[in-house]
């Protein structure tokens, strides 16, 4: 079984898969296979086993550590830096017989080398599922979604964040002409287009769904995650086809959820900034079932 774990972006799709990958009977791509062009096989096929047995001080994100990766750079280098880095959202028309090839190439060459019964990848940005679903048929997604206003405020503090050179410069291509004009009409403000990418490519998630079959997708809120854990990771396995295994509980056990930033936004933006974000991604926080 393939599965994919998408987002926004800061949308804590991380935690997510991180806490995934502890399950025994789960694969995936390491750091250092994404990192060495020449990872010896071993490690591939060990990915899982390594990552379950390490210290915990081992894996914590912010330091050098050994953990589970979106591989941007080996997808870049083994399959295409579209994939990676595409101005638009990837759709099944931009599937090409060589494309294909060597995007099942990546995934099922590394599943057969680990030999776990279900193999987890996980991309932010553009859903893409479009485009994977077109190579996969039956390829299953858990869609993590978080406030916009929240992704909005990460965004802005992030050293990749390319927002600051405008849509020109940016990572997501031009923006639909009712985006741009708001995003003119309202002064051009950074944490406005930080909020409106969110949107953007909420948008583009909405339109990937409705072109899947509702058993492919699963559409989960950061927030109750780390509200419930165990009841919405209960919800997660099980879409994947995954049991709550002794294994995974001691995984599981190494995790603290906190919320404690849900609200952080307000805090970090000047509040005619959050009062811009409210009216500007509405439609889309009611959609999701967040209140302003």
């Amino acid at each position: 079984m393939l599965g994919f774990i998408v987002g926004t972006g800061r949308c804590g799709s991380t935690l997510v898969h991180e806490v995934v990958a502890r399950h025994p009977d789960v694969g995936f791509v390491s750091n250092v296979d994404d990192r060495y062009a020449r990872c010896p096989r071993w490690i591939r096929r060990r990915s899982g086993a390594i990552y379950r047995r390490v210290p915990p001080r081992l894996t914590t994100k912010g330091r050098l550590r050994y953990a589970p990766s979106e591989a941007y750079t080996a997808l870049a280098r083994e399959v295409s830096p579209l994939l990676v880095d595409p101005f638009r959202d990837l759709l099944a028309g931009d599937v090409t017989p060589w494309l294909a090839e060597r995007t099942r190439a990546f995934f099922e060459r590394r599943a057969a080398d680990e030999g776990a019964p279900a193999y987890v990848h996980k991309l932010t940005g553009w859903p893409r599922t479009g485009f994977l679903s077109e190579v996969f048929p039956q390829a299953r997604y858990v869609h993590i979604v978080r406030d916009g206003r929240a992704v909005a405020n990460s965004w802005l503090q992030m050293p990749w964040w390319r927002g600051h050179l405008g849509p020109a410069g940016w990572h997501f291509g031009p923006l639909p002409e009712p985006y741009e004009k708001e995003w003119h009409a309202a002064g051009r403000s950074q944490a406005h287009l930080a909020g409106i990418a969110w949107k953007h490519l909420i948008d583009a998630y909405a339109t990937a769904r409705e072109a899947l079959p509702d058993d492919a997708w699963l559409e989960i809120r950061y927030e109750d995650v780390v509200a419930s854990p165990r009841k919405h990771f209960e919800v997660i396995l099980e879409f994947l086809g995954l049991a709550w295994t002794p294994g995974f509980e001691r995984g599981f056990a190494r995790y603290s959820f906190s919320g404690g930033r849900a609200d952080a936004f307000r805090r970090d933006l000047a509040p005619d900034q959050v009062a811009l974000l409210d009216r500007s991604l509405a439609d889309q926080l009611r959609r999701l079932g967040y209140e302003g």
